[in-house]
């Protein structure tokens, strides 16, 4: 059995043994600091990409936090010795840290998806969560040359989080190079979130979920993801190779 650890590589990618309330009081402290401070949730996809890409990879482990958010990831990390009962994923995160962050009045930007979904995610939260202060909410549809403007949008809005769903590994590059010129002291990849709250996509039943099933639900809603879901076996493959070969993965470590 390997040591009970507080966080452990996978496929050199850092994972913390946090959940989602634990998760939730790391963020709302963060936020009450400097910054800035970005917060990964980690999916197996993402740790595939990391495994190949030493600047993905080293963008990753230089997070705050780095949070479990696929089955894929839970079950290779609790092989390494991690303390974690669930994953949690972007979307499980944002509704208790919206209540925190009411309490507090402490203001959050949205940024990410198409078209007007972050207004409708804004209005959600804001109607489940009152006292919620959404400073500003807008697409994720901009050019890189763009970024700049985008950055200087939120820093104006006052906002102390950003939560950022522009998909891996754009969102967590994005936060590399502009999480400091928003004036957040913390920003936090979401991945697809926003469509889900919004409605756009259906996410699966609890029941799929609580099986480990929840990608295969996806895959069935959405077939024209089968090309993304290769990396699922691949994953396999690779963290099975780290699980009986230990001293190989040390050479992934940023």
């Amino acid at each position: 059995m390997p040591d009970v650890r507080d966080s452990v590589t996978v496929l050199g990618c850092r994972v913390d043994a946090l959940d989602a309330s634990q998760a939730v009081a790391r963020v709302v402290a963060l936020a009450a600091g400097e910054g800035p401070s970005a917060v990964v949730t980690l999916g197996t996809e993402m740790a595939v990409r990391a495994w190949r890409d030493a600047r993905f990879r080293s963008v990753l482990n230089a997070s705050a936090l780095s949070l479990c958010d696929t089955v894929g990831v839970l079950y290779a990390a609790r092989r390494r010795g991690l303390r974690l009962a669930s994953r949690v994923t972007g979307v499980d995160l944002i509704d208790p840290l919206c209540a925190a962050l009411a309490e507090r009045a402490i203001p959050l930007f949205l940024l990410g998806s198409r078209g007007d979904t972050a207004d409708r995610v804004a209005t959600v939260l804001e109607r489940a969560h009152p006292g919620l202060r959404i400073a500003g909410a807008r697409d994720g549809y901009f050019a890189d040359a763009d970024s700049a403007a985008v950055a200087a949008e939120i820093r104006a809005s006052g906002a102390r989080i950003v939560l950022v769903g522009l998909g891996s590994p754009r969102q967590e590059f994005w936060l590399a190079d502009h999480l400091s010129a928003t004036g957040c002291a913390v920003g936090i990849g979401v991945g697809g979130s926003f469509d889900v709250i919004a409605g756009n996509v259906r996410r699966a039943p609890e029941w799929w979920r609580r099986a480990g099933l929840e990608w295969l639900y996806r895959l069935a809603s959405e077939p024209r993801r089968w090309r993304r879901q290769l990396a699922l076996p691949a994953f396999v493959a690779l963290a099975l190779g780290e699980h009986i070969f230990p001293s190989a993965s040390r050479r992934y470590v940023a």
